[in-house]
């Protein structure tokens, strides 16, 4: 019987209090946690609720959606940009449609198979709605790990992809993988932000190796610096 990582046990705790009220909390809907996933991949979360509740009010199901006017379908998604998002969107609602009768998949292969879904966003739909224990990894996630456990492998190397996946993948919760993945991302969010974090309340600062080397500011490591230009 595996025991809970102290690591686990905490973020946990801290999101049983401090969770933020979202929509694709409150459902088991694999197609509205697909969607609010899809939206979310380049916008933030205060943006991307007003798409995601006009989204499932104009299409309440998978099938809706496959049915909708490619120009519907864009019309929606105006103002949100990265278009290709909406055109998978559509494009994967089809799949669904013809290939599973309109129920969305329930295994993570074949979840990883769709248009626009990657390793995260299938993870995500699987632990979210199906509560299968696989690890969700997102920018957030990269950053809690690479500091508490003081990781230097730069997260945009396959070989810095694999390390940290393993990890995620070791901490989580089997039992209740669902509960974890949304605590570990909502931590990421809201406690260790990417700048200044207030890390004299964190949870987990007696564990944390960023924080006892004061080197928080320099995880997690990059291996192409981003070039900034004037404009």
């Amino acid at each position: 019987m595996s025991l809970l990582h102290p690591f686990s046990k905490k973020i946990i705790a801290w999101y049983q209090q401090n969770k933020r009220e979202l929509p694709w909390r409150n459902t088991k809907d694999p197609y509205l946690i697909w969607l609010s996933e899809i939206i979310l991949q380049q916008t933030r979360v205060e943006q991307g609720m007003a798409y995601y509740l006009k989204f499932a009010k104009e299409f309440p199901s998978v099938k809706e959606l496959a049915k909708a006017e490619n120009e519907k379908v864009m019309k929606l998604w105006q103002g949100l940009g990265y278009y290709s998002r909406a055109r998978n969107l559509h494009t994967t609602a089809k799949t669904i449609t013809d290939n599973y009768k309109g129920k969305f998949p329930e295994q993570h292969e074949d979840i990883l198979l769709l248009k626009g879904v990657g390793e995260y966003t299938a993870a995500a739909i699987v632990s979210f709605a199906f509560n299968k224990p696989h690890a969700v990894v997102d920018g957030n996630v990269y950053r809690l790990l690479s500091r508490v456990f003081g990781i230097e492998t730069p997260i945009d190397t396959t070989l810095g992809k694999k390390e940290f996946n393993a990890l995620a993948n070791e901490l989580l919760d089997k039992k209740n993988p669902a509960l974890h993945n949304q605590a570990i991302m909502e931590f990421g969010a809201i406690q260790c932000k990417p700048v200044s974090p207030d890390c004299s309340v964190c949870p987990l600062n007696t564990m944390c190796f960023a924080y006892s080397k004061k080197s928080v500011s320099k995880l997690p490591v990059k291996a192409k610096k981003t070039k900034v230009r004037n404009r």
